[in-house]
């Protein structure tokens, strides 16, 4: 990755993107940057429809990253498999090591709740980490307005993913608001799940996730047993996962 764009090379293109479109910047990253290399992560909440959606306009065989916790909501997997099949998605569900019978087997029963850190770790990091590695840049689908701790998300960000090994994300609606989502996804007719009709903000496991009261952040319904101080580890998942 080193190869193909400088750390000068990048805070250039960010502060020429802070002009740009999400859908332009999706066909830069998928055919203006010289990488090929390159998958979308997604979780199937609306920001990553509207990117996903952008990305089968451009390069319809992109990979597309789910984690695939075996906690997921039914609506969630309903709706992936609508939008697969509509938009001709290349979906590639990443598993950790243990099913959900096996993780209770060896760590005990609802470790969601005991330690959601290491639920986390054992079902999102370690696979979304070993898929990277094949990589040289990914997409993320992420809001600077949804969340305090992403306020100041770059739209590019080249960091180390492991010892002399750097990867590109790119995070195409950074800029966007809330309203810009849906605007988009009710401009080009695209499904959403139906658990945000319920008052869910953002949309993760079924075990980690509850509806956001009013006054809070969109993603204060994630994690809500680590706020409350029932986790029983310190481990914390990587910048600018999103799940």
């Amino acid at each position: 990755m080193h190869t193909l764009l400088s750390d000068r090379d990048v805070r250039d293109l960010n502060e020429r993107f802070e002009r740009t479109s999400p859908p332009e910047i999706v066909r830069w990253a998928l055919a203006g940057s010289g990488i090929e290399r390159v998958a979308i992560a997604s979780a199937f909440q609306a920001e990553g429809t509207c990117v996903m959606h952008m990305a089968s306009m451009i390069r319809p065989d992109v990979e597309v990253l789910f984690l695939e916790t075996g906690f997921q909501f039914a609506e969630t997997l309903a709706l992936k498999e609508q939008l697969a099949e509509r938009l001709g998605l290349s979906v590639t569900d990443l598993v950790g090591a243990h099913t959900v019978e096996q993780q209770a087997g060896e760590f005990g029963a609802r470790l969601y709740e005991r330690d959601p850190q290491l639920c986390c770790e054992i079902n999102k990091v370690r696979p979304m980490f070993e898929a990277l590695q094949k990589l040289d840049a990914w997409i993320t689908a992420f809001r600077r307005d949804s969340s305090p701790t992403r306020a100041t998300a770059p739209i590019l960000d080249r960091y180390e993913l492991a010892p002399g090994r750097h990867i590109l994300k790119v995070n195409p609606v950074a800029r966007w608001t809330r309203r810009d989502t849906w605007d988009y996804l009710k401009a080009n007719d695209l499904p959403h799940n139906p658990l945000y009709d319920l008052g869910y903000a953002s949309i993760g496991c079924a075990p980690c996730t509850r509806m956001r009261f009013e006054g809070e952040h969109e993603r204060s319904g994630r994690w809500p047993a680590c706020r409350n101080g029932n986790a029983g580890s310190t481990r914390t998942r990587p910048a600018g996962m999103s799940t």
